[in-house]
């Protein structure tokens, strides 16, 4: 429960932010441009919090928080006295109501920027990207990765850390071939080329890494005892941190691995652990619970081991002065932006799945984990989400801002606006298309949790 309240409370703020900012670049040149803004409201439904301006906007919030709207005086759908007549967003030139359209999106990307800038600033711990094993006839077995090889490029862009050679990755879904440079530890470069063709991808079972044999360095685990989860069966046993692991059911225990695969295999069995603590031996008596995962039951105890040291030099922060992090945080944003693009191409030619298009609920899970490892992390996902909001608003369809961009593009260009029975039906078809994407989304949230 601690859990999913965590996600919510970081969901509610990360969309709130990221709403506000949308919002707040629409009312933003919509004022620079004259036109009268009704109503700036985050959220929808009944309003819990009201404002009303100078001016005579009013700014609310609202109690539904998924999402948000500028309400600006329009003469197709209000009663426009005379004297506001050049107020109205519809009598305003095509040019600066392509403007206030476009400004949504913009300032998305804008945002992701300055949320980047900053998370480069405050550094980002992370890891380099070192192979600990391949998994023998993988695609990068056949390619010639071999243990202790660092990831350094995978095509033309450099990869510093794990993440970055996820994107990259990624971005070659599709594709045939991909180039992957990598370095042994005698800091000898070479280039392979990775054979894509039978390359299969579930990303709701495996990452991206493991999909292609590859498995990220990490100290080993040790046989004591890090973590135990509240109200496990772990702790119902009297398992505690620093507990030093012996023997399960007698027998001697070689590796925390050893163990794991018991455990995963005994789901409702009593197991005996024999433990030292604080110079003493004792014998624990513990039920394994039971879980469900979509290969079956598996045993699950609720503990978690230490982990050897990380060798010197594995571990690094990505953080610059205020200048540096600009070229950092321009170069990072670009990539998020053109990578979104390729996505939603690869969603469309169908290299991507549908089965991959994540809704509110991943959302949620992952506001909470970025939060959880701090706010560095927390701010790279506000980036991420940040960009793919501006690039699905600038989506050619009606309802989006893309589909009034559209309208408008073909009014600037023929010199008159669209008739308004095809705008209807645009919105419409585009309302439609709308509603089974978000459906097969939130849809898709829900199996990967039952």
């Amino acid at each position: 429960m601690l859990a999913f309240l965590w996600s919510l409370g970081a969901f509610i703020v990360a969309l709130g932010i990221l709403v506000a900012v949308h919002e707040w670049g629409h009312f933003y040149v919509a004022r620079k441009c004259g036109v009268q803004v009704e109503r700036f409201s985050i959220g929808f439904g009944k309003p819990i919090w009201r404002k009303t301006s100078k001016s005579g906007t009013e700014y609310v919030i609202a109690m539904i928080p998924l999402g948000g709207y500028v309400r600006m005086l329009d003469g197709r759908i209000d009663d426009v006295p005379p004297e506001l007549e050049d107020k109205a967003f519809n009598n305003k030139p095509v040019l600066q109501r392509m403007a206030v359209i476009a400004a949504g999106p913009g300032v998305n990307f804008i945002f992701a920027f300055f949320a980047l800038w900053l998370m480069y600033l405050v550094g980002l711990e992370t890891v380099k990207p070192v192979v600990k094993s391949v998994e023998p006839e993988s695609i990068a077995a056949l390619a010639g990765v071999q243990a202790g090889d660092e990831i350094i490029k995978v095509g033309d862009r450099v990869t510093p850390d794990w993440e970055a050679v996820n994107l990259e990755i990624v971005s070659n879904i599709g594709a045939e071939k991909a180039a992957v440079t990598v370095k042994n530890s005698s800091n000898v470069e070479k280039e392979l080329t990775f054979t894509l063709g039978s390359w299969n991808f579930d990303p709701d079972s495996e990452s991206p890494l493991s999909s292609l044999g590859l498995t990220p360095y990490r100290p080993d685990a040790t046989l004591t005892v890090g973590f135990v989860g509240e109200e496990s069966a772990a702790q119902e046993a009297g398992l505690k941190p620093g507990d030093e692991l012996i023997a399960l059911n007698g027998t001697k225990l070689s590796s925390w691995e050893r163990l794991v695969d018991v455990i995963v295999e005994s789901p409702g069995e009593r197991i005996s652990l024999d433990i030292q603590r604080d110079g003493q031996q004792l014998t624990l008596d513990a039920t394994i619970a039971r879980r469900d995962t979509p290969q079956g039951q598996s045993g699950y105890l609720g503990v978690s081991p230490t982990f050897e040291p990380w060798p010197e030099g594995y571990v690094f922060t990505h953080q610059y002065g205020i200048i540096e992090a600009i070229g950092k945080a321009l170069d990072k944003t670009w990539r998020l932006m053109t990578l979104s693009v390729e996505m939603i191409g690869k969603l469309i030619t169908g290299d991507v799945s549908v089965k991959n298009l994540s809704g509110p609920i991943s959302i949620a899970q992952g506001a909470g984990t970025s939060a959880g490892y701090g706010l560095a992390y927390f701010l790279s996902f506000l980036a991420l989400i940040s960009v793919n909001l501006g690039i699905i608003n600038l989506l050619p369809l009606p309802m989006l801002d893309g589909g009034h961009l559209m309208f408008f593009i073909v009014e600037w260009i023929t010199g008159k606006p669209v008739p308004e029975a095809v705008q209807e039906w645009g919105y419409r078809i585009g309302g439609v298309l709308l509603f089974m994407i978000m459906g097969i989304a939130i849809f898709n949230d829900i199996a990967r949790i039952t």
